[in-house]
Order: structure tokens, then C-alpha cells, then sequence
């Protein structure tokens, strides 16, 4: 390997002193005398500067300006082999790796007289072989503008390239992309670059450098040609670093990076890494044809988990498999079962009380009694954590006990009523088999309220789960519920079919919806709520038949004087919804919107935009949202449409910004700016974006900042930073964060909307008892599930204006987090779904992307048995090599199979 070391000083693309400009002849360092010419001093070979040379630098030169001499000389048979000395003195020269290879430096003074002879000399073996010397030597030159490099190799394009070593590849890569930018945009054609380019990437992918071989073709846009180069062994670090490219791509490059990492998968059958790109690309014909053409009954169960993570309902799943066990794990039924052998595990499954939570005897005595004194309010308050803290676990010691059934309803009023009894959908989420009974009962109570809270709760105990029975779609599905007199029972039935069908794109709920959105004799919390339920559903899928009738109501002259109502902007949110993460797609609604001559059309098309880039990291979009907060809204009859502009506009910052590490430094550096210098209403939506960007990552830098926020002056904003103090711990016990809201709840004794803020935040934070996470973000960070995006969102968007919704009487929309919810947990099955405890080591995940030979994936572990708790940012791996895990990441549920020894 004599030659990569020769040539390793282009690394520094000529900058440093070796080749600082080019000399002329008769320009003779004069100063610094006695210095070799081995420290990369400037020599042009004239006499008086051979006494700066050592003996056997000296007889290289001579024999370099020998060799010169011979190809000046008539005699044509002296040429090859004067040629051919040439190269072997370059080829077998070594040299520190800041300094120009001696032979290369000798030569740079006659370069220009050897390119003069390269033009006299006629068509012939022996001017080939010198444009390859010339292109070799003419790296020297690379600070100067010119190209030689590149230009005499495609004068002599069949020498062997790989010979000179693999900073001469990376230097006429370098230089090909530099001179394919200018072919392109002169139009000229650039056939030959990429013939070149191909010859260079079988060399890139042999000496272990993926990323520069990927650099390179997604420089010459030809990334597709790819899988014709990789094999067995290169293929996982290639398809690793296109991966880890996408987030820094503009659409539809990034899309494309992705299939192409999909299909060098899929040929090498490593499905379940194909199926993460499929779902990345939200593409339903792949995910399907992937699940289709895997023919191992395990692997089709480690991917049907995959795919009922991601809350996607296959069409027809039973054309592909008429396994019971795959349509189970399709549907989430076992989810429950594991869940609750986790709790058992931690021993966790005692339920917990509200005072458990509350630890009132750690608040200052002056105050510990004094905040009961609304007791209905504070009962609600009391539903909500009870519900959150034992989420999943089907048993507390408040709602599901038998003696005195239904006494905490009674101690709640009107619509306290109502998110009472809907929270025991969140207490038996996912059982839905045992939670229908327990139900059931409150479905025939006279109180209307109470009754909506149970057609609630029943939506909610679906989410995420698929029975064949449908029982959401029977009970909820009916007309007399939608259409019911009281709006109560109308808004509840209309929020169980969105949770509980969230994500399916099941049709039938469009015939029970959409006639709703367009009825203009509802009012518009009715058609809002049916407009964002089926945003719920059909999240993500642009969907043409709800897009339209949420722009009929929109364009409606009959609607114009409700929509300055505060429910509107869940109708503008269910479009939104719909083209979540669809990018450039969303264009075509925006350019509807400009039509709609109302106030509420800016913020709808912002809000629609923002959900089109979700978690992209798009940094144009990012500074887009910032202008628009930087505006100064004047007074004015359309001031409210504007603030809220300028309110989705933050939230949109963090939205975009959450999936992207860079992104979220830069962006928690904005939201500082925008709390000193934003106006009341940008102001307000900050602390909610700060949760929105962080959910369930408790980071200190963050918390901290929240907690100053929660002593505001404004209410408002205080009330939005208690809130995202609780997203940003939900379901992660923190201590810190909980003696944070303690000092509130302290704080905040007199003040019932600020203390009825601080409980349901208090109820986040232990969600599931620590067992659970609302990050939307699951297998190893890769993909973003739109579903737990969504509800999020919703309840944000509802918290812009906490006062009018969340604190005052439409408290139940924060049971639009259920959808979010999801165990943070690993555990591991056979392959018949029993589960099988191992040894894993949990540690910090580390970024392995592009680093050499195989470094270790994780930091700071500890080994334990599974199953296991995983905190975000913590990776999985197993201790030793007895099992093989069907899954490439170890989140959630994973099937381990046994090493079969020979």
C-alpha cells in the first residue's frame, strides 16, 4: 500500500505549504536556508537550492530530471520505459501524511513543459501513459482552479486508476463533482463524468469508504445505479450511512435515498430493516409486498409487530396468512397481556394512588389542606392523574372498584362527569376483551353526561387495537349517537371512532363522518370534532374525499359566521392531518386556501404546511415559521386569525425541528428569543413547542427553562410551560421534575386552573407507572409514528388556548394523548410468541455511522433481563450469541431464535 501514503497529501487539497501556488522556474526560495526540501518548502529544481538537499534526495531529483529529459529527446523508444521509471518512482515512494511525495515534488517544476509535450506528441500508447502521469501530478495544482486531475484522466480513461492509491480516487472524485456542477449548469453533456464516476465506486466500496462511494453518486445524481455495486459485505454499512443522509436531503431526494436503501435490503432479505423504510415512506403497496414475500411465519411475526407499532391496518391480511398468531400480532390483542408480565416483572402492578403521586405531605404545611377547596375540580383533577398513572393496568383503587361503584362520578359535575368515566378507557387501554363489561354498565345511566363519557372510553380502550368484531364500529358507529340531541354524546362518540380507528384508513367511518363535516345545521364543534377524527384515521394519507369536504365547509357562505368560532381550528387541524408528513404533496390545498376569504384560511394553510413537514427538519421550512412569528400583527378584526397564525407557527418550529438532533439545539435557541421579544400569543405557544420537541426526554436545559416559564406573569404561558413540564417527563418518574411540580402545586394553591394544570401534569409525568412513553419517534428513532404525532398535536393545538378549552369544560380532549401512549419496553418472545427471558446489555445508544471496522453500538451499559424498561436515547443488544433477534432493532416486542449449533 506504498502508493495511499504517497499521495495522502491531498487530503488537505493542496492548501497546505507543500503546494502553496504554483512556482515558476525561476522563483527561488531565498530565505530559511539549510532547510530540506522534505519539510514541503517550495522547490522549483534550480542549482543554487541543491545544497538544501540530502544525498539521496539529491539522486532522486537527477534521476527524475533525467527520465524528463529522455521524453524531450526525438528518440521514441526511450519513452515507455522513461514513462514506466516515472511511475514506479511515484507509486514506491512513502512519505509522512502532511507532505507531498518527493517524486511529485521533483516533477511539479517540468509539469508545465510535460503538458506542452503531451500536446506535440501525436495519438499513441506513450501519450497515453503520460496523461496518466499528468493526471496524477497535476493534483499538485488543486488550489488553482483547474481540473487536471480530471481532465488527463479522461485523456487516459483505461489505465488502472487503483493503482495510484486511494487519495488519488478521492481527489478525482473530489474534482468530478466540481466539474459536473458546472457541465450542468452550462448544459453540457456529462456521459463521460458519470462513466468515470462508475469505474471509481467498486474502487470506494473495496477500501471500506461507503460514504464517499454514496457522496459521490448522489453528487452525480445516479444514487439508483447503487445496488448493481454492493454485496454481502458492504451492503449494511452503505445502506446505514444513505440512512442517516435522509434527514439532511430536500425532498424528493431523501425519498429516493430511501427506496434505494429499501431494495438493497430487501434483495439481501433483511426484511425487517426494508420494512422500517417502507413505513419511513409511508408507502402501503411496499409494506404490503413486504410482509407478503416473507415466507418465515417468525419473520412475518416480528414484522407484523412492526407494523402494528406504527398503527397500520393492512387491507387484506388474510390474503397473505391464515395464521391466527400473525393477525393477533397485526392487531396489538397481545399487547395488553405483555404488558402487564412487564409490570409484574417490576413489580409495579399494586395500583397507585393519587396521594401517591401528589406526596402532599412533602408540600409546605401552610398549604397542604388548603387544595381541596374546589372539590369538583379537584376530583377531575384526581380522574385524569388516576387514569394516566395506571393507564393499562386494568385495576386502581378509585374507578374499577366494586364497592360503591360509581361513587368518584358523583363527586365530579356536567362535563368532570363525562372525562371521569371516560378515563377507565385509558385505566383498561388495550383490554378490550375485559374492559367492555366493566364498561358496558355505564352506557345505560340516565345522565346523559355520563353516558358520553362511556361511548369515550370505549374509543379510547380501542386505540390501537383491531378486533375482527369491531366492537368500536358497532357501539359507536350508531346514528342515533352521532346525531343525538345532546352535543355531548354527538362530540364523544365522534372522538371514540377517531382514537380507536386512528391510522386505519378504514372506510367505514368516512359514512358515518363525513356527512357531518358538510351538514351545515350542526354546529361546529360537532363538524370540527368529525373533521379531526377522521385527520385521526386517515392521517398521513391526503386523502381526496375528506380534503374536500373540509374545504366545502371551509368555502361555505353559510358557515362564514362560524368559523371565527374557537372550534374551527380543529376543523383546519383535521386537514392538516391528512397530508401529515406528505411534504410537497400538501401544495396543492395550500393553493385552495388562498381562495377562502376569511380569517381562519392563513392559519389553516400554516397549520396544513406544518403538518406536511412534521419532523423533517426542513431547515428552509423552519426559518419560514420564523418569519412569520417575526411579523408585527397590527389591531384589527383579523387579529385573532393572526395569533393564531403566529401561534401554529411555533408549535410548527418544534414539530418540524423534532426529528433532528442539530435541529432541536438550534430551535431551543430560537424559542429564547421569541419569549423575549414575541408578542403575548407566540409567547403562550413557546412552552408548548419546548414539550412538543422533547416528549418524554426529560433534558435539563429544557425543564429548567420550563420551570421559569411556569412562574410567569402571563397565566397562560405559565399554565403551557406546568403542561410541557409534563410532556416533557411523561411516563419517565423523573425526580427532579417531580419536586418541580410539587413547589407548584405549592405555589399555585389558590389559583384552580394553574393547580388543576400542575395535577394533570403530575399524572404525565408517572404515566403507567414510568412504564410508558409519548415520544413519537420508536424503533431505535427511526421512525416517526403519525398516529402518537397527531394526538399530540391535537392536544397542543387545544392548549394554545388552555383557558377556553382544556381548563374551563372541554377537558376531555387531552384523552387525544392516548393514542400516544405506548410502553417503552423490550421484551423477548420465541417463536411461538412465549415469552423468553435473556440477558441484554441497555446502555446509551451511540452513532456508529461511517466510523471504521465495528465499533461498539452502545455506552455505559448494564446487563439485564429481559424484559427490560429502555429510556430514550437507550439501546438494546444481546449478551451473548445463543439467540438471533428477527428484529435489527431490540424496542418493543422482538422474536429471538435460537443459534442452531453445527
Amino acid at each position: 500500500m506504498a502508493q495511499d501514503s504517497d499521495l495522502s497529501k491531498t487530503a488537505d487539497k493542496g492548501k497546505g505549504k507543500a503546494v502553496d501556488g504554483e512556482q515558476k522556474p525561476d522563483d527561488v526560495s531565498k530565505d530559511n536556508e539549510g532547510t530540506t526540501a522534505s519539510n514541503g518548502k517550495k522547490d522549483d529544481g534550480k542549482a543554487d537550492s541543491s545544497e538544501e538537499l540530502s544525498e539521496e534526495d539529491q539522486q532522486l531529483k537527477n534521476e527524475l530530471d533525467m527520465i524528463v529529459e529522455r521524453l524531450t529527446e526525438p528518440d521514441t523508444s526511450l519513452y515507455k520505459p522513461a514513462l514506466e521509471a516515472m511511475k514506479n518512482f511515484i507509486k514506491t515512494s512513502t512519505s509522512s501524511m502532511t507532505a507531498v511525495p518527493k517524486p511529485l515534488k521533483f516533477l511539479r517544476p517540468h509539469y508545465e513543459s510535460l503538458t506542452k509535450l503531451y500536446d506535440e506528441w501525436p495519438t499513441s500508447e506513450d501519450k497515453t501513459s503520460l496523461a496518466d502521469v499528468l493526471s496524477v501530478i497535476g493534483m499538485t495544482f488543486s488550489d488553482e482552479d483547474r481540473q487536471d486531475t480530471l481532465k488527463y484522466r479522461l485523456l487516459a480513461p483505461t489505465e488502472d486508476i487503483s493503482s495510484w492509491g486511494h487519495e488519488y480516487v478521492r481527489h478525482l472524485a473530489l474534482e468530478i463533482g466540481e466539474v459536473y456542477g458546472k457541465r450542468i449548469a452550462a448544459e453540457e453533456p456529462t456521459l463521460e463524468l458519470i462513466d468515470l464516476a462508475l469505474v471509481l465506486v467498486p474502487q470506494f466500496l473495496k477500501s471500506n469508504a461507503e460514504a464517499d462511494a454514496v457522496d459521490l453518486m448522489s453528487e452525480l445524481e445516479i444514487i439508483e445505479e447503487l445496488s448493481k455495486f454492493v454485496d454481502e459485505d458492504t451492503y449494511p454499512r452503505v445502506c446505514l450511512y444513505m440512512v442517516s443522509m435522509v434527514n439532511l436531503l430536500t425532498y424528493p431526494d431523501n425519498e429516493q435515498f430511501l427506496r434505494v436503501a429499501h431494495d438493497i435490503y430487501k434483495k439481501y432479505e433483511q426484511y425487517t430493516q426494508a420494512m422500517v423504510l417502507a413505513i419511513r415512506l409511508n408507502d402501503m403497496d411496499l409494506i404490503n409486498n413486504n410482509f407478503a414475500d416473507a415466507e418465515d411465519p417468525a419473520l412475518k411475526k416480528q414484522l407484523a409487530f412492526l407494523i402494528a407499532r406504527q398503527r397500520i391496518w393492512l387491507d387484506h391480511p388474510r390474503d397473505t396468512t391464515d395464521d391466527e398468531e400473525i393477525m393477533d400480532c397485526l392487531a396489538n390483542i397481545r399487547l395488553p397481556e405483555h404488558f402487564k408480565a412487564l409490570g409484574k416483572e417490576l413489580n409495579i402492578l399494586e395500583p397507585k394512588t393519587t396521594e401517591d403521586i401528589y406526596k402532599s405531605h412533602l408540600e409546605s404545611s401552610r398549604v397542604a389542606g388548603m387544595t381541596n377547596f374546589d372539590s369538583a375540580r379537584h376530583n377531575l383533577a384526581a380522574a385524569f392523574v388516576n387514569a394516566f398513572v395506571n393507564a393499562g393496568f386494568g385495576n386502581d383503587k378509585m374507578m374499577l372498584v366494586e364497592k360503591d361503584k360509581e361513587s368518584w362520578v358523583w363527586k365530579t359535575k356536567d362535563e368532570g362527569m363525562m372525562s371521569t368515566v371516560a378515563s377507565m378507557g385509558t385505566l383498561l387501554l388495550w383490554d378490550v376483551e375485559n374492559g367492555l363489561d366493566q364498561i358496558d354498565k355505564y352506557t345505560y345511566v340516565e345522565e346523559e353526561q355520563i353516558q358520553a363519557g362511556a361511548y369515550l372510553a370505549i374509543g379510547i380502550m380501542n386505540a390501537g387495537v383491531r378486533l375482527d368484531s369491531e366492537p368500536a364500529l358497532a357501539l359507536l358507529g350508531d346514528a342515533d349517537k352521532l346525531n343525538h340531541k345532546n352535543p355531548l354524546i354527538r362530540v364523544a362518540t365522534i372522538m371514540g371512532l377517531g382514537l380507536s380507528y386512528a391510522g386505519s384508513n378504514k372506510e367505514d367511518i368516512l359514512l358515518h363522518l363525513l356527512p357531518i363535516i358538510t351538514d351545515t345545521s350542526q354546529d361546529m364543534q360537532t363538524s370540527a370534532m368529525a373533521a379531526l377524527a377522521c385527520g385521526l384515521v386517515y392521517v398521513g394519507s391526503s386523502n381526496p374525499e375528506v380534503s374536500e369536504a373540509i374545504i366545502t365547509t371551509l368555502l361555505d357562505d353559510d358557515r362564514k359566521s362560524q368559523l371565527t368560532d374557537k372550534w374551527t381550528r380543529f376543523l383546519a387541524l383535521g386537514l392538516g392531518l391528512l397530508f401529515f408528513g406528505r411534504q410537497e404533496e400538501v401544495d396543492v390545498i395550500l393553493e385552495t386556501l388562498k381562495a377562502v376569504e376569511h380569517p381562519m384560511a392563513k392559519p389553516t394553510a400554516v397549520l396544513a404546511s406544518i403538518c406536511a413537514w412534521a419532523g423533517t427538519g426542513a431547515v428552509l421550512k423552519i426559518q419560514e415559521l420564523l418569519h412569520i412569528c417575526n411579523e408585527h400583527m397590527e389591531e384589527s378584526e383579523e387579529k385573532k386569525g393572526d395569533e393564531l397564525l403566529q401561534a401554529y407557527a411555533v408549535l410548527g418550529i418544534g414539530l418540524v425541528a423534532m426529528g433532528e438532533d442539530v435541529g432541536q439545539e438550534m430551535v431551543l435557541r430560537q424559542f429564547g428569543h421569541l419569549m423575549h421579544y414575541g408578542e403575548p400569543n407566540i409567547r403562550r405557544a413557546v412552552p408548548l413547542a419546548m414539550g412538543l420537541i422533547s416528549p418524554s426526554n426529560p433534558q435539563m436545559k429544557v425543564y429548567d427553562t420550563l420551570s421559569r416559564y411556569s412562574h410567569d406573569n402571563d397565566n397562560e404561558v405559565a399554565l403551557n410551560a406546568i403542561f410541557a413540564m409534563g410532556l416533557l417527563g411523561a411516563g419517565t418518574n423523573n425526580a427532579r421534575l417531580a419536586q418541580l411540580l410539587r413547589q407548584l402545586a405549592s405555589y399555585y394553591h389558590r389559583d384552580q386552573e394553574s393547580l388543576f394544570m400542575v395535577r394533570i401534569a403530575q399524572g404525565l409525568l408517572h404515566m403507567g407507572k414510568g412504564t410508558m412513553s409519548i415520544s413519537p419517534f420508536h424503533t431505535d428513532r427511526q421512525i416517526l409514528s403519525r398516529v402518537s404525532a397527531a394526538g399530540l398535536l391535537t392536544v397542543l393545538v387545544a392548549m394554545i388556548d388552555a383557558k377556553q378549552f382544556i381548563t374551563s369544560n372541554s377537558h376531555y380532549l387531552l384523552y387525544f394523548l392516548v393514542v400516544a401512549m405506548c410502553p417503552r419496553f423490550l421484551v423477548t418472545l420465541d417463536e411461538n410468541l412465549k415469552p423468553l427471558t435473556v440477558n441484554v446489555r441497555v446502555g446509551q445508544a451511540v452513532d456508529v455511522v461511517g466510523q471504521a471496522g465495528r465499533p461498539k453500538t452502545i455506552t455505559g451499559w448494564q446487563t439485564q433481563s429481559t424484559p427490560v424498561l429502555l429510556a430514550h436515547g437507550e439501546r438494546a443488544e444481546l449478551e451473548d450469541e445463543e439467540y438471533i433477534s428477527l428484529s435489527n432493532t431490540l424496542e418493543g416486542l422482538v422474536i429471538l431464535r435460537k443459534v442452531r449449533r453445527l
